[in-house]
């Protein structure tokens, strides 16, 4: 975003949401179909694209005019499919005038998988956050490297079995395969930064837990918010701790950031979140989620009367099975629910005699 004179893996959570969805207001009751334009608000396009991953199969990107040109805000999955459905865009909705800048709200390919592409087709700067820009090429680095120690070290910890450590290792390094190369530099989005897009103003706001520094992005005079994967209205967004911060508590943070935006947003700001349809009812979403999670918390320092492996959790998080396309999210998941009750004072964590992580709650916090 301009200065103003006036700052991998799959998205959706393997936690089941157990309880009714809040009603929220829909603008449609139509799902789109991949390469489907809508305007939903003055000057603002809701573009749909197709997603190659299982259990989900699309992703909402986003064009805004400004001035003679656009603003991109994500970019969908580096594939040749993507690429022809943009270059329709570029042509018919777009007319063929420039894109001025590109957004990208967070790391994950979905979003920024074609960034560099189209900042290179139109000459146009890359704008992100600091944390997700440096991140997301540390990942693209690894692409086609073999798994460190520390990760294998990490999931041998979590309870994994050889077999399955074999396994990450053979699909380790594949993040940068689903990215056109990002450029080498960029422009910092900041946490309450204000800038213009089509004359309007609009204002960071930063969430984490997802992914460490996510940006949305809220227009006061249109009240609505592009939300990327910090809101959604269907699903909660994968939180997971990784090898590469193994004490890492973005459950909390996760949390932390859906008090934070019900005092960012108004309750009917239009929430134009990176999958399903756009929404009113923000707050509404926003304490369902709280609530999603400190239930599952409560659930799993139940299940930890006995000593327990992050993998040995599963069946107190999830409904689905776990499998090995699932299974990294799973116990990342697992473990960051475990991490976020460790950093409470409600759970104990210890090796055992296999070289593995033990959790089981403190004394006298069941009783309670």
């Amino acid at each position: 975003m301009t200065r103003s004179a006036v700052k991998q893996p799959a998205d959706q959570s393997m936690v089941p949401d157990r309880s009714p969805l809040p009603k929220l207001e829909f603008i449609t009751d139509e799902t789109p179909q991949p390469g489907d334009v809508r305007e939903i608000a003055d000057g603002i396009f809701w573009l749909r694209f197709a997603l190659p991953m299982a259990g989900l199969d699309h992703i909402n990107l986003w064009a805004l005019r400004d001035g003679d040109g656009w603003v991109v805000v994500d970019t969908g999955i580096g594939n040749r499919d993507s690429k022809e459905i943009w270059r329709k865009h570029f042509r018919e909705l777009m007319g063929g005038r420039p894109i001025n800048r590109v957004i990208c709200t967070h790391l994950h390919p979905d979003h920024t998988g074609l960034a560099g592409w189209i900042c290179r087709e139109f000459g146009a700067p890359l704008l992100m956050t600091r944390g997700e820009y440096f991140l997301c090429r540390l990942m693209a680095a690894d692409t086609g490297q073999a798994a460190p120690p520390e990760s294998l070290r990490f999931y041998k910890k979590a309870g994994f079995t050889d077999a399955q450590l074999e396994l990450y290792k053979q699909r380790f390094g594949g993040f940068g395969k689903a990215i056109s190369e990002l450029p080498q530099s960029y422009d910092r989005l900041v946490d309450g930064e204000l800038g213009q897009i089509g004359g309007r103003e609009w204002r960071v706001v930063i969430g984490s837990g997802h992914s460490p520094e996510h940006a949305c992005l809220y227009c006061p005079e249109l009240n609505l918010c592009l939300s990327g994967d910090q809101l959604l209205p269907n699903i909660s967004s994968n939180v997971s701790v990784w090898p590469t911060e193994p004490e890492g508590n973005p459950l909390e943070d996760w949390i932390s950031s859906c008090h934070r935006l019900k005092l960012e947003l108004p309750h009917d700001a239009l929430i134009g979140p990176a999958h399903g349809i756009p929404f009113r009812g923000a707050h509404k979403r926003l304490d369902k989620l709280i609530e999603h999670h400190e239930k599952a918390l409560q659930r799993l320092l139940e299940f930890c009367d006995k000593p327990r492996l992050a993998t040995g959790v599963y069946s107190v998080l999830f409904r689905r099975e776990i499998t090995d396309s699932n299974r990294i999210m799973a116990v990342g998941e697992s473990i960051a629910h475990l991490n976020c009750l460790k950093n409470r004072g409600l759970v104990t964590r210890r090796l055992n005699d296999a070289g593995q992580f033990i959790y089981m709650a403190k004394r006298g916090v069941l009783a309670a």
